[in-house]
């Protein structure tokens, strides 16, 4: 049997990371060394949540029509935590099969496409009430404040000294052929 390859992680952390696509990659090897073989491989990432914009999901399954193959997914989580999506994935006419559930019938896909999709909606409700006990409890939360990050850089750089005379001092000691590590030590005993 011909199959296109899906693999999908959420972020780029993810794919950089490169764990979840291995582990994705190994079970769909697995499962082709019995069943079949591939013909094309489609990588994405993109959250769950966001169904409506898959560009290489989209790509393989114009892929899995031209070839006349079966998608081939590693976990159905993979494909979406939407029930409407799944479904209309189901009546586009392409075949899938997530290697967790193989043998999985319609009626089971739909089940576990609605178990997927409450628990999307359960992690981010979670999320939601860590991020607001920790502010709560005064962390400062999102990345830093980059107006701040450049006011202190700028006070920082004002109280050091300003660097010229240590640059005189290494000229004048190489011109008096001392050594690097002497013109470090003489430096260093200056606290310059």
């Amino acid at each position: 049997k011909r199959f296109v390859t899906y693999l999908r992680v959420s972020t780029g952390q993810q794919e950089r990371s490169g764990l979840g696509l291995e582990a994705q990659k190994a079970d769909i090897e697995r499962y082709l060394a019995v069943h079949g073989t591939a013909v094309k491989e489609f990588v994405e990432t993109e959250s769950g949540k966001n169904h409506r914009n898959r560009p290489a999901l989209l790509a393989a399954l114009d892929a899995c029509r031209k070839q006349r193959a079966t998608l081939l997914i590693a976990r159905l989580d993979r494909l979406a935590r939407n029930v409407a999506f799944i479904a209309s994935l189901m009546e586009s006419g392409v075949e899938f099969v997530a290697v967790d559930l193989p043998h999985a019938s319609k009626f089971t896909i739909h089940i576990l496409a609605a178990v997927a999709e409450h628990e999307r909606e359960l992690i981010s409700k979670r999320t939601k009430a860590a991020l607001a006990a920790a502010k709560a409890r005064g962390v400062k939360l999102g990345g830093p404040d980059p107006l701040a990050a450049l006011k202190k850089a700028n006070a920082a750089k004002q109280l050091r000294p300003p660097a010229r005379h240590v640059l005189d001092l290494m000229a004048q000691m190489r011109d008096a052929q001392h050594s690097y590590q002497a013109i470090a030590d003489e430096s260093n005993e200056r606290d310059t």
